[in-house]
């Protein structure tokens, strides 16, 4: 359940209309009542958010869910996939979902290209060039037309959307940078250097290196805790394999945080 309150806290990245694209609505939830599957731990992070926007849609009494990670394909050869086709209020949707964790480098001039994933591998602003004139383009193509047809569906009916959401992480030392249009909301923690947390003021802390699937986590106390000493071994160890792990902090006052330390400067 804790990945499913994550999602659902995790915000999009743009509200409304932006490049173009425009953001699927997220309804409202009330997890209270809600008893999901369980989320199998060897899928993938992104496979994971596959999942809970499924079943939570699923469970939704307005939405009816087409199809899913339709897989086109040319012969043997797949060519992309569509992620959500769904119905709502009498009208067809085609969603593209993609949730991301980016740390946000002010060294960068243009705003939408200061967000990158913490290895500074996965840059915010490729994916959504991809997302643009890949992703949503395939709908409309011949290779896509037999799959549509299949479930009676005309593309030029079909509304286009995406559910873009991210947690973003701002520099420890710096002033808040602008990510103008993207949403402030989004940011939920900080990044770091290794010199940084290597600092006395972080020893009366005690630390937690999630796992990735753990990454859409709230920060909660069911874990087990390591000392600031300690878990500077371990981020050595990701460091020198060129990994920057997502931390959960708990401090003297009980209060919970997370943030990336880099490997890299």
């Amino acid at each position: 359940m804790r990945s499913y309150k994550g999602f659902v806290k995790t915000q999009p990245l743009w509200k409304q209309e932006q490049f173009s694209i425009q953001q699927f609505a997220f309804p409202d939830f009330d997890l209270s009542n809600f008893s999901p599957s369980p989320i199998p731990t060897n899928l993938r992070l992104g496979h994971q958010v596959e999942y809970i926007f499924l079943e939570l849609l699923k469970q939704h009494p307005e939405y009816n869910i087409l199809a899913h990670s339709i897989q086109v394909k040319i012969g043997n050869t797949t060519v992309g996939e569509l992620d959500f086709l769904l119905e709502y209020k009498k009208a067809i949707y085609h969603i593209e979902l993609s949730c991301k964790f980016y740390i946000i480098d002010p060294s960068i001039s243009e705003p939408i290209h200061r967000l990158m994933g913490p290895n500074r591998k996965d840059m915010f602003f490729t994916k959504l060039e991809k997302t643009k004139n890949k992703q949503l383009p395939l709908l409309h193509t011949k290779e896509c037309l037999p799959y549509l047809q299949e479930l009676q569906i005309d593309p030029r009916e079909v509304i286009q959307q995406v559910y873009f959401v991210g947690q973003l992480f701002v520099p420890l030392t710096q002033e808040v940078p602008s990510i103008r249009p993207l949403n402030k909301q989004c940011i939920v923690g900080s990044w770091m250097y290794m010199s940084d947390f290597e600092d006395a003021s972080f020893r009366e802390s005690v630390y937690y290196i999630p796992h990735k699937y753990e990454w859409l986590h709230l920060p909660h106390n069911q874990v087990d805790w390591q000392s600031h000493f300690n878990i500077l071994m371990d981020v050595n160890v990701r460091h020198i394999n060129k990994n920057a792990p997502m931390l959960w902090r708990k401090m003297p006052d009980g209060s919970l945080d997370k943030f990336f330390v880099v490997w890299w400067k």
